[in-house]
């Protein structure tokens, strides 16, 4: 049988006057430090990626009529955050899984998400065609008559 050995290259780069064995070898130690630290992913995620950041979770349970409006939201706090829907009742409901420690920013992203909710319910937004309609009519209201000339006619 035949062995298999994979080999990697590591390509590192040091501004220096005069290299030696010791920036050499501190500069190899700073790159395993940052390439042995995990990196975990922002914003939306699974619930196995959002597990496995070590952090307790806790969840909400919200309806799924405006998710996208949620989403972007979040974001804008950087919440980590997993969605979840639950089919057992018969409006789904969505769960949304955090960590823990982002809560206040998670109630502070609800509070901007439920009055956003309330004044869409307030002002329903005008129909933008009927606007521009509106604002024909009041042009030809406005706008002069035009007077056609015949060939050889002067205003003054």
């Amino acid at each position: 049988m035949q062995e298999q050995i994979n080999d990697k290259t590591v390509a590192l780069s040091v501004k220096a006057a005069k290299i030696t064995g010791r920036l050499l070898a501190k500069a190899m130690q700073d790159f395993l430090k940052k390439a042995r630290e995990p990196t975990y992913k922002k914003g939306k995620q699974s619930i196995k990626s959002l597990t496995k950041q070590g952090a307790s979770l806790s969840n909400i349970e919200i309806t799924g009529d405006n998710i996208g409006d949620f989403k972007r939201i979040a974001r804008k706090y950087n919440v980590d955050f997993a969605l979840k829907r639950d089919d057992a009742e018969s409006p789904p409901k969505w769960l949304v899984f955090f960590k823990a420690k982002d809560a206040d920013a998670l109630t502070a992203a609800f509070k901007e998400y439920t009055q956003t909710k309330l004044k869409v319910k307030e002002k329903p937004r005008p129909n933008f065609l009927a606007k521009i309609q509106r604002l024909r009519q009041k042009a030809k209201e406005l706008a002069a008559p035009v007077k056609h000339r015949t060939k050889g006619e002067h205003e003054l």
